[in-house]
Formats: structure tokens, C-alpha cells, sequence
């Protein structure tokens, strides 16, 4: 049943699959929900055209619903520039410097906002969700990639180039594995879910291990030449390791030690009262909570220890996000 009456804002989280996208109410209630696919592979030009598409059709839709939509919230992957509104780079969706956020105005005739992904997560996160009762936040995203958002009194900090957030990309193994962005070492190339089911693959080469309780994975297939092996999941690593295997219990511990190393630097220079994990590797609950509580704690010295807790908002926290940048615009003279 159509909800009427009302202001909205309409929300669009842009990722390299898909685009999520939502009505959302000024009282932060999700109206409505779509899905649509991003079409990354047909171009840039083609991505532009499909979110601007995608946001009339739900401009349309609330309208139809009886809603009134105030503002429109785009967020994206990449280096975002919010303050000229330009998606500056992104690998997922090869944006190189694009006006979204003009474009976007133009085509819709309503005031936009245009933000990046996990920062709007980040803000979703610290006003609506697990962080909503702290005044400094640091929303951390950790799955294929590691990126986080400092939220001061419900702003996340954006940095002079639009680039600020990048934890993945802490130095934290000077010799450690080189990281996609070229350096080696970077937290990223350790703790995130990718970089724990490679370490994984890596230290159980040659081998097929069967699963604690005896049983095959169901895990992917490796494709090539030879017999099929296994390719296991971060999630499946968590497990393993919780069951007591060795090889996945050492990977499981050299990503709790280097995010707990990342973290000790985040607190050093953030002093957050709150830190909210969120991401693929924060779903392995107790079993990455409570080494990750204890490894940061031996690392703070004279520095207050942050509240460590999961985030709630799942995969609508994008979208919340897009929307509270949409709204927030109203707000401002």
C-alpha cells in the first residue's frame, strides 16, 4: 500500500552492480525501495544516463504515491568532490571529473546533492544508526575495500580534495602484500574481505581443505587448467578459523591485528567516542568483536578507547545517507 502525504527526499546509491534507491521521509523512513542495475561495463555516459533515468522514474513514482520529492541525493564510489558536485574519479564506474550533480539538477529540477558511498553510510550511520548517540563517529567499511567516515555533530569531514576517509590505505606492513593502489603494505591488502580469503588461497595451496565438520565447501571454483579447488569466502575463513583451523585462524588473526593497527592510528588522530564497523567482515559478529576489542585495547596507551560496535543499517544505509544530504540542503540558508 502506497504511503501518502508527505515530503521526500529521493536517494540514489550508485555501486559498480547496481544502484539502490529510496523515498525517504524527513523522519528518516524509508518509503519506498528499487533496485536497478548500474551498466558500468556500457561506459560512463551510460551510467550517467541511467541514474538520471533511474531518478525521474522515482521522482515519478512519488508523485504518483501522493509524496511530495524535495531534494534528490546521489552518492557514489570514488573521490567525490560534494562541494563543486563532481564524481572526480571512480574506478567501478569510470567517472573521471563528471558533473553529476549539475546534471542532475538540470535534468530534475530539484536541489541535489552529490556525495561518496561510504561516507554517506557513515553519516547514516552516526544520526539514525548505531552511532546515533555520540557526537564523533568513525564508520568503518570493511569488505573488498576498507574506507571510513569521521562524523562530527552529524557532518562527515569530506577533506580539501574529497578524498579524506582513505583507512584502507594506512601504512601498516611495510613489507606486506602491495596493495591495489600500488603500495605495498596498506591495511586494505591485509583486513579486507578480499585481501582474507587471498591470504587464505595462498596458504592453502595445493591443498583442498574440507570444511571443520568434515563436509565440502559450496564455495566458488577456481576456473584454469587442472583439478577445481576450492575458492573460500572471508565469511567462510571466519568460521573455519572459529572452528579452531589453523591456516584460517592465522589468516583470521593477522587481519584482527592489522585492522586493530589501523584503528590505533584512526583514534590517535580522531578521538572518536565510537567507532562502528560495518561491511562484509563485520557480519563474523563476536568473532571478530572480541579479538579486535581486546588487540585495540592493548594498543591505546594515554588514548581514550572508543566504543567498538557493529553497524545496524545494512544496505540501506547508502541510501539513508544520499537522503540526509539531500534533506540537509532544505536546512541550509
Amino acid at each position: 500500500m502506497a504511503v501518502t502525504g508527505g515530503t521526500v527526499a529521493v536517494a540514489l546509491d550508485v555501486g559498480g552492480t547496481s544502484i539502490k534507491c529510496a523515498l525517504v521521509g524527513t523522519d528518516g523512513v524509508v518509503r519506498h525501495t528499487e533496485r536497478h542495475p548500474t551498466h558500468a561495463g556500457r561506459g560512463p555516459g551510460t551510467v550517467v544516463e541511467t541514474i538520471l533515468t533511474v531518478a525521474e522514474g522515482l521522482t515519478a513514482k512519488a508523485h504518483a504515491d501522493g509524496l511530495t520529492p524535495a531534494a534528490l541525493g546521489i552518492v557514489v564510489p570514488g573521490v567525490v568532490d560534494e562541494a563543486r558536485g563532481l564524481a572526480v574519479w571512480s574506478a567501478n564506474v569510470g567517472f573521471r571529473d563528471v558533473p553529476l550533480r549539475d546534471l542532475a539538477a538540470t535534468r530534475l529540477g530539484l536541489p541535489t546533492a552529490l556525495g561518496h558511498d561510504v561516507r554517506a553510510g557513515g553519516l547514516a550511520e552516526a544520526r539514525l544508526g548505531a552511532g546515533r548517540d555520540a557526537g564523533q563517529v568513525l564508520f568503518v567499511a570493511i569488505g573488498t575495500g576498507i574506507a571510513a567516515a569521521h562524523v562530527v555533530a552529524g557532518t562527515a569531514a569530506t577533506g580539501a580534495h574529497g578524498a579524506a576517509g582513505e583507512l584502507g590505505h594506512i601504512l601498516v606492513r611495510p613489507h606486506g602484500p602491495v596493495c591495489g593502489c600500488g603500495r605495498p603494505g596498506c591495511l586494505e591488502a591485509i583486513a579486507a574481505a578480499s585481501a582474507v580469503a587471498r591470504r587464505y588461497a595462498e596458504l592453502t595451496a595445493g591443498s583442498d581443505p574440507a570444511h571443520h565438520d568434515g563436509t565440502r565447501s559450496e564455495s566458488r571454483y577456481a576456473a584454469g587448467p587442472g583439478p577445481k579447488r576450492t575458492m573460500v569466502t572471508a565469511a567462510e575463513v571466519a568460521a573455519r578459523a572459529a572452528a579452531g583451523e589453523e591456516p584460517a585462524s592465522q589468516v583470521w588473526r593477522e587481519a584482527v591485528d592489522a585492522l586493530a593497527d589501523g584503528l590505533a592510528t584512526a583514534q590517535a588522530l580522531f578521538d572518536v567516542e565510537t567507532v562502528v564497523l560495518g561491511g562484509g567482515l563485520a557480519q563474523a559478529g563476536a568473532g571478530l568483536f572480541d579479538p579486535l576489542h581486546a588487540a585495540l585495547r592493548d594498543r591505546l596507551t594515554f588514548h581514550r578507547e572508543p566504543r567498538l560496535v557493529p553497524a545496524v543499517l545494512g544496505d540501506e544505509a547508502g541510501c539513508l545517507g544520499a537522503a540526509l544530504l539531500a534533506l540537509d540542503q532544505l536546512e541550509t540558508p
